[in-house]
């Protein structure tokens, strides 16, 4: 078998892991010798997250070499081999005939299945900038499958024993990385979209027949969500900078209508991060709910606690002080969809989720994580494949984590830096945590031209011999005016480009990302 090397910044297992690293053209020295440093300082944590892998012989993980770079191949080998030790515990057992496969329609099957997943965009790939798409990390991947080889049901303690041990220490570390309670009350679910639906529920049934209020700028799920749950959603107006704008929430506040206020830490089109910390003052004056919509910007909470935080500390360390927060671990925690997280800060809204099963719940006196959870069935591999990867790599700002975290943010600050420099390009807005917005500068100054030529950016630069895979976002053209007041208003919206460098390879590949940019941007403003 060929080895199946992924190479991740950060990424700590035992001193000895090596493959092939992916070489990065025109990265800038400095920052690679930044990434060696980062490296070197996980290897420590790396060696004792190994060594508490149970029933995993150091020899099937690492081999000869000083780098510390995760091989695939060696992490799923590992993990069949611990499902293969599961297995033999409980002695051998005739398969049934039923379950047999053609070999010849086995591998045909198998032979188109390779052909259609060519039809995808390279999403581990320092090019691919677009949306919010990366592979996991190997250690979560070979961690899924290995929990996935048993199957387990995290519904109830029942079907999921260990996951569901797993899921209930989760819990409490998320809880931590937000300084939330000990005693906060949660559980994983299968996206951000249910976490947040759930929220949302809890807020209905402790504010009945209030409505609930939201950024314009938030993600749709709290709009759609509010017509699900039958409760009226209020969409407020978001400032220059993408954020809620608090005046006119205050002026909602005072009719009294509403009951629950989201706040978006880290807002899926600009990044933005809400003013969580002026909100809480509002909520002592109107008696709201607060609750935090962390799905993409959440894990950065881990850099705003740091001492020299990268990222606007005061809101994202308030999270803690908010009613309920939303974290997707699919996104910035490196796992696989669908894993997504909610957390409440008082833990008697368990009561409201109460209800009776006659065949659930049987084994075991403790809490079973269905009976505080709107879902069922749920994917005990999810949880497995997450505390094994906080096992290797922590939820602290200076090594695990965080340094993940923080190349996407330099990188995206880099970038923006470069295009304040240039002629071709125009940045839309300084980003706060890892996603850039900017347009090409048209010939013509007007909206419907930034409009075009962000369109005809985004197409020719996925389809050039070299690529770069990109995305756009619609703004109102009033708010594209505010950061370049010689665009006619000819057009109600306009599209500018937007590039989430999510993946800590993107900070070695600014250089690139922006000269190939710079390129093609040439042809879409010509013509």
């Amino acid at each position: 078998m060929v080895p199946v090397p992924l190479v991740c910044a950060g990424a700590i297992l035992p001193r000895g892991y090596r493959s092939s690293p992916f070489v990065v053209a025109n990265a800038d020295p400095e920052v690679v010798a930044m990434a060696d440093e980062v490296t070197a300082a996980n290897v420590d944590d790396g060696d004792r997250a190994a060594a508490g892998v149970a029933g995993v012989e150091p020899g099937a993980l690492s081999r000869p070499g000083g780098e510390v770079i995760v091989d695939l191949e060696e992490q799923v080998r590992a993990a069949l081999e611990l499902a293969a030790r599961f297995q033999q515990r409980w002695g051998p057992y005739q398969p049934h005939p039923a379950s047999r496969v053609d070999s010849g329609r086995l591998a045909a099957a198998w032979a188109e299945y390779g052909e259609r997943l060519q039809d995808n965009y390279p999403f581990f790939h320092p090019r691919y900038a677009g949306q919010m798409l990366k592979p996991p990390h190997p250690v979560a991947i070979a961690a899924y499958l290995a929990a996935m080889t048993i199957n387990p049901n995290n519904h109830a303690l029942d079907g999921g024993p260990a996951t569901g041990a797993m899921e209930k220490e989760l819990v409490r570390e998320l809880a931590a990385m937000f300084r939330l309670p000990r005693a906060t009350l949660g559980h994983l679910t299968s996206s951000g979209t249910i976490a947040n639906l759930e929220a949302l529920w809890v807020a209905r049934e402790l504010h009945p027949g209030r409505a609930i209020a939201y950024s314009e700028d938030a993600h749709y799920t709290h709009a759609r969500m509010c017509g699900v749950l039958g409760v009226e959603g209020v969409s407020l107006p978001a400032d220059a900078a993408g954020r809620l704008d608090l005046e006119a929430l205050e002026r909602e506040l005072r009719r009294g209508r509403i009951g629950t206020v989201v706040l978006t830490a880290g807002s899926t089109g600009l990044g933005a991060v809400d003013p969580v910390h002026e909100a809480l003052a509002l909520r002592e004056r109107y008696g709201c709910r607060l609750h935090v919509d962390g799905a993409y910007g959440g894990f950065f909470a881990l850099l705003g606690w740091a001492d020299d935080p990268l990222v606007p500390a005061a809101p994202l360390r308030a999270i803690g002080e908010c009613d309920s927060v939303v974290v997707d671990p699919h996104k910035h925690g490196l796992q696989p969809y669908g894993c997504g997280a909610v957390l409440f800060r008082d833990p008697g809204v368990g009561r409201l989720y109460r209800h009776d099963s006659p065949y659930t719940y049987f084994t075991s006196e403790e809490l079973h994580l269905g009976e505080i959870s709107l879902e069922c069935s749920r994917a005990g591999a999810a949880a497995g494949a997450l505390w094994l990867t906080l096992r290797a790599l922590p939820l602290a700002a200076n090594h695990g984590l965080g340094p993940i975290l923080a190349a996407g943010v330099r990188a995206a600050r880099a970038w923006a830096d470069l295009i304040e420099r240039s002629d071709e390009l125009e940045l839309y807005l300084r980003p706060e945590l890892d996603i850039l917005t900017f347009f090409p500068r048209p010939e013509a100054p007007s909206c419907r031209a930034v409009d075009a030529a962000s369109a005809k950016l985004l197409r020719e630069a996925m389809t050039d011999p070299s690529p770069v895979f990109l995305s756009t976002l619609r703004v109102g053209s009033e708010r594209l005016r505010r950061r370049d007041p010689r665009l006619a208003v000819d057009a109600p919206e306009a599209r500018v480009v937007r590039s989430v460098l999510m993946k800590p390879e993107h900070e070695l590949s600014v250089p690139t990302l922006h000269r190939e940019v710079l390129r093609i941007a040439a042809r879409a403003v010509s013509s």
